[in-house]
């Protein structure tokens, strides 16, 4: 664990199941996860897969503040995935639940096993349009030009579709 705190913007996605209540739940996982709280949460948006096959996603992006080092987040994230019956049969296979870091801080780094900030998350209105409801300074005008294109829809606010969190957790509520 880090000494100092960071933000971190997660995405959250899900196209198979049952996959609002797979979202609602990871984000309860994440408020969860020791050092680390849940600061925002984006409305719940319905989208195309991109790059991916099967049906549409459930995309949301949580905002969070936390204490673990970057990957340590995204192994905890990749431990939640796996609770939830994620399984990686190939490349962008369908999934019952997706959780990336989408950013650290302002931390800019590449690893084979992370890559911050997420190398496509500029080329994804699912990533965009959630993220700008929370960080509005992260996302460019450009950037959402670019991908006004792609299918997205808003389907619910934060508190409908994860009615668990309350509202003392979320700034942009």
């Amino acid at each position: 664990m880090q000494a100092s705190t960071a933000q971190a913007f997660i995405g959250l996605g899900a196209n198979l199941g049952d996959r609002g209540q797979a979202l609602a739940q990871a984000v309860q996982a994440i408020a969860q996860l020791p050092g680390t709280q849940l600061v925002g949460l984006s409305s719940l948006y319905a989208s195309a897969p991109v790059d991916a096959t099967g049906p549409d996603f459930l995309n949301a992006v949580a905002a969070v503040q936390t204490r673990l080092a970057p990957l340590e987040l995204l192994h905890a994230l990749q431990a939640i995935e796996l609770a939830a019956g994620r399984e990686r049969p190939y490349r962008n296979a369908p999934r019952t639940l997706d959780l990336d870091v989408l950013c650290y801080g302002d931390l800019q780094q590449d690893t084979p096993e992370l890559i911050l900030p997420h190398p496509r998350m500029g080329e994804r209105a699912f990533v965009l349009l959630p993220l700008a409801e929370l960080a509005p300074d992260r996302v460019t005008p450009a950037q959402l030009d670019a991908v006004a294109q792609q299918r997205i829809a808003c389907q619910q606010a934060p508190q409908a579709w994860c009615p668990g969190v309350q509202p003392a957790m979320l700034q942009n509520s």
